[in-house]
């Protein structure tokens, strides 16, 4: 399996990317606006159309509010296996980092997969400190979810 690993810094603090980062009903509107054109969210599941024209259909695993980490997997006809996970660290001042690291097979879609990631991780810093609005879809399902089982 390969394992694309990306580690980026963010002018911001940690808890607002971490605020954009889990509402994953509006990655389109605050951590990928323009790369990601639409996010449709029905329960667990975000569909994210994107601007090249592909939809991918993300699973949501987990969400850990105490470690700032999100968990998600995409299932897709051409993967065998898609699994990612982002976490925010505070590097103080004012700043930030997000691990995010996706395993995927098979291994030749692993390049295409590195490339996207890379678009999406140079395009973050604006966006990432966008506040919620009530066009954010799917921020109370998403919520509830897991108001039980954060922490």
């Amino acid at each position: 399996m390969a394992s694309i690993y990306k580690d980026i810094p963010i002018d911001a603090p940690a808890d607002h990317v971490w605020d954009a980062l889990r509402d994953f009903g509006a990655l389109h509107t605050r951590l990928a606006p323009g790369f990601v054109t639409d996010t449709q969210l029905n329960g667990d599941v975000r569909t994210v159309t994107f601007a090249n024209g592909t939809v991918a259909h993300e699973t949501l695993v987990d969400c850990d509010d105490k470690r700032q980490r999100l968990v998600y997997a995409i299932t897709s006809e051409r993967l065998k296996q898609h699994s990612a996970s982002a976490q925010v660290f505070a590097e103080g001042d004012g700043r930030c980092r997000m691990v995010w690291i996706a395993d995927v097979l098979p291994h030749e879609v692993a390049p295409y997969m590195d490339a996207q990631m890379d678009l999406v991780s140079k395009g973050r810093r604006p966006s990432c400190l966008r506040e919620r609005t009530p066009k954010h879809r799917g921020r109370r399902s998403f919520e509830a979810r897991f108001a039980r089982t954060s922490g």
